[in-house]
């Protein structure tokens, strides 16, 4: 038997491993990384078998934070260009949410950036989910709006509100190193009231903000001793504008070693590939799928995904099925459709200076690569040359991939669904 079988059969028990377990994964070299995502799918195999959740982002509140974490693009002074609006109507926020119903997601995820709501955010919140549940009862509702004060979550709960979701992001030891305007312990505060409350505790990580393996480890073990039902795992997003940017620290292999540790300490948990995984995994995406159980389909808060489409025909061709599928033909036959000879045409970026294939149209007043924003009403058509790491700059920034959203909540362009 081999430490990583080991490891897996802790893990199918749901035992905790030691931390010199999960530190040995995040060490494991590129000769056994096979054997490592093969070691975390007998796990997810176990628990969630081949089925892939789709959740889906909707900003109804963007940028204008008065907070200063170091990796956002909507803190305070930042200069990233992203898209700033007030909170959305009712109906703007149903119209978006429901487009990701249409694509295939379980749960919809409400995101207003702020240090946290006052009773009259959360009244008009409340008013907005009950609206869109009354419309689509059997879709999941996750809440993130930030720290929360006394009852807030009650109400969250009483109009339907399934989940709420509040990172950590990094140990506690790492924390005064990427925020200085509130502390570790407001985080974890948060979730314990969420859960108290009744609503599904969603809490995860970003990795790539310079922190040690130690920091991901006790990041991982934080969050198996909340007991989380969702852990959303990020990588950094290096906006320009940000006191992160040029933080490029990440390969797609350690991206895996990274999602691995995590499913090892939470085995039963709905792993999420989050923010960042077309900009750090790239190809290696289907591979993650041996590891997650859940993905963000389409765009996120602020920066923009691979298509839709691209999503479905990545998860049919590495041989996994979208959660109730069954239940959309019509996301069934797509995803069918999206897995044909024309898939590759969709997920293809285009070259510099020429128009994206279909499937994967520029919308006009697109932002610029590397959050530098783009003249009001037109697209940028040229990207940066794209940088090739070579064995002595295995983590090349790749800023040509980075794409601020223009389109979806908050603007006139349809949603990437």
């Amino acid at each position: 038997m081999t430490w990583l079988d080991a490891l897996a059969g802790k893990a199918l028990n749901r035992e905790l491993p030691t931390r010199e377990e999960a530190l040995a994964v995040l060490a494991s070299g590129d000769d056994e990384l096979l054997d490592v995502v093969a070691a975390a799918f007998r796990v997810r195999r176990q628990f969630f078998g081949r089925r892939v959740k789709l959740n889906y982002l909707v900003n109804i509140k963007s940028g204008l934070c008065p907070e200063d974490c170091f990796y956002c693009s909507q803190r305070v002074g930042s200069g990233a260009g992203v898209l700033k609006y007030s909170w959305l109507k009712t109906d703007e926020v149903i119209e978006a949410a429901e487009a990701g119903v249409a694509g295939g997601a379980r749960r919809v995820c409400l995101v207003a950036s702020g240090r946290g709501p006052t009773d009259r955010d959360i009244d008009r919140v409340a008013d907005t989910i009950s609206a869109f549940k009354a419309r689509n009862p059997e879709v999941e509702v996750c809440a993130c709006l930030g720290l929360l004060s006394d009852g807030q979550a009650e109400r969250l709960a009483a109009v339907g509100t399934s989940a709420y979701n509040h990172n950590l992001n990094t140990s506690g030891g790492h924390y005064a190193d990427i925020c200085t305007t509130h502390e570790y312990a407001d985080r974890v505060s948060t979730v314990s009231v969420a859960k108290a409350a009744g609503l599904s505790p969603c809490s995860g990580l970003i990795a790539g903000m310079g922190e040690t393996d130690e920091d991901l480890v006790d990041v991982a073990f934080a969050l198996r001793a909340m007991s989380p039902d969702s852990v959303p795992v990020n990588f950094l997003i290096p906006f320009e504008g940000t006191p992160l940017a040029g933080h490029w620290q990440l390969t797609p292999q350690r991206c895996l070693r990274i999602l691995a540790m995590v499913r090892f300490v939470n085995p039963d948990a709905e792993v999420r590939l989050a923010g960042g995984r077309e900009i750090h995994l790239r190809t290696l995406q289907p591979l993650a799928l041996h590891v997650v159980n859940s993905i963000f389909l389409g765009d996120y808060l602020t920066s923009e995904g691979q298509p839709g489409a691209a999503d479905l025909a990545m998860i049919t061709d590495a041989g996994f099925t979208v959660e109730g599928a069954e239940e959309l033909p019509a996301l069934a036959r797509a995803a069918s459709a999206a897995s044909g000879p024309a898939a590759s045409a969709a997920t293809a970026p285009a070259p510099a200076g020429r128009a994206a294939p279909a499937g994967r149209a520029a919308p006009a007043g697109r932002a610029a690569p590397a959050g530098t924003a783009a003249p009001a009403g037109t697209a940028t058509d040229a990207a940066p040359p794209v940088a090739t790491p070579s064995p002595e700059s295995p983590t090349a920034a790749r800023p040509d991939l980075v794409h601020l959203r223009r389109r979806g909540a908050g603007t006139t362009l349809p949603a990437n669904t």
